[in-house]
């Protein structure tokens, strides 16, 4: 069954622990928290005092992902904060091995995400080093974003090899996820949804979205 992650980027800051536990009671499977610095990408999120307030709201694993410069000068922060996994940019860290092994390192699980038009390729000597690949299907940096058509190529084709080289590693997909993407997405390999502004509006609760989600993933 598709995991669902909602990203807290469009929740109501004003609300945030009522928010969290909403998507909690309305199975939500992770929660999702959008780290970003101004300059990898062009908006500011957050830092670890949020990551820590929603470690306080609730027992879901936290998947923290940073699009930030430089993510390897935060690790311990987001560690201490009490985040379950960390996803960092191949294109943020100049020296990637070593910080994927420093996530490990800290106690974290390790993810890796790439753009939009980032090659594939990184992923076929980092997947054994990883518990998640995360494909970006809009450029980050914001919310409510389109999906790009092309990104189901680019999930099946990572698919295959996460089945050769690492098949525990878990796929993910962040970007325009909604109950009319989700089943291509869901078809082409993926086994994780980040859905950020389908959960979090107001048009349904967060538990009615979570529940047309996974009804449209099939």
């Amino acid at each position: 069954m598709i995991r669902v992650a909602p990203s807290i980027l469009t929740a109501d800051f004003g609300q945030l622990a009522s928010h969290i536990r909403s998507a909690e009671t309305g199975g939500a499977d992770w929660l999702h928290l959008d780290v970003m610095d101004g300059s990898f990408v062009p908006e500011i999120s957050f830092g670890p005092v949020v990551v820590k307030a929603a470690r306080s709201a609730t027992s879901l694993p936290l998947d923290v992902h940073l699009m930030v410069s430089a993510p390897e000068r935060h690790i311990r922060s987001f560690a201490d904060a009490g985040a379950d996994l960390l996803t960092v940019h191949a294109e943020a860290s100049l020296h990637l091995h070593r910080t994927l092994m420093s996530i490990r390192e800290h106690g974290m699980k390790t993810g890796l995400a790439v753009n939009p038009l980032t090659p594939l390729q990184v992923y076929r000597d980092a997947l054994p080093l990883l518990d998640l690949a995360l494909i970006m299907s809009v450029s980050p940096g914001y919310g409510g974003q389109a999906f790009i058509p092309g990104s189901t190529r680019r999930i099946a084709s990572l698919r295959s090899w996460r089945d050769e080289l690492n098949p525990d590693c878990l796929i993910s997909v962040d970007g325009g996820i909604s109950t009319a993407t989700i089943r291509q997405v869901c078809e082409a390999g993926a086994d994780v949804v980040v859905a950020g502004s389908s959960v979090y509006n107001a048009e349904a609760s967060v538990q009615d979205n979570i529940a047309a989600l996974r009804e449209a993933a099939g």
